[in-house]
């Protein structure tokens, strides 16, 4: 059946729900699993740039370790799980193409998401998200809710 299910998570508490679901499913169908959380992009609102440099280096530094912290508590239950995990980490202002891309390059062969997760950071996969995957994956989606 499916042997490398892609498990997208947003930090948020269903995301991690689904995160549980979909390592169960994995467990049970002898499958691996990569697991992705994307974040967005530092978007100035100002003409000069060079002015909000400090800015978006702190912002990026903070997305990459709240990313790292989800991802790293991710791979911890799925070797409690025993299920055989790589994470991913993408910067993308189109988390559902950046899940989409990510699926095909590793050769997933089901998308296992969440849907309505609200976590920390306004870019990550939120439900429209979820729809989105849904509407334009060629793979097989199961969404959990």
């Amino acid at each position: 059946m499916y042997k490398h299910i892609l498990i997208p998570i947003d930090g948020s508490a269903l995301s991690f729900s689904g995160l549980e679901q979909g390592l169960g499913m994995a467990r049970a169908l002898g499958a691996q699993v990569t697991v992705l959380t994307v974040y967005s992009p530092f978007h100035t609102i100002s003409m000069e740039a060079v002015q909000l440099q400090g800015v978006r280096t702190e912002y990026e530094r903070h997305a990459r370790d709240l990313a790292q912290s989800y991802l790293s508590q991710a791979a911890a239950k799925a070797q409690a799980a025993g299920v055989a995990c790589t994470t991913e980490m993408r910067e993308s202002n189109s988390p559902y193409q950046a899940i989409i891309d990510l699926a095909m390059t590793q050769g997933c062969d089901l998308i296992a998401m969440s849907s309505r997760g609200h976590g920390a950071m306004a870019a990550m996969l939120l439900g429209s998200e979820t729809q989105k995957v849904l509407a334009h994956s060629t793979l097989p989606v199961l969404v959990y809710r």
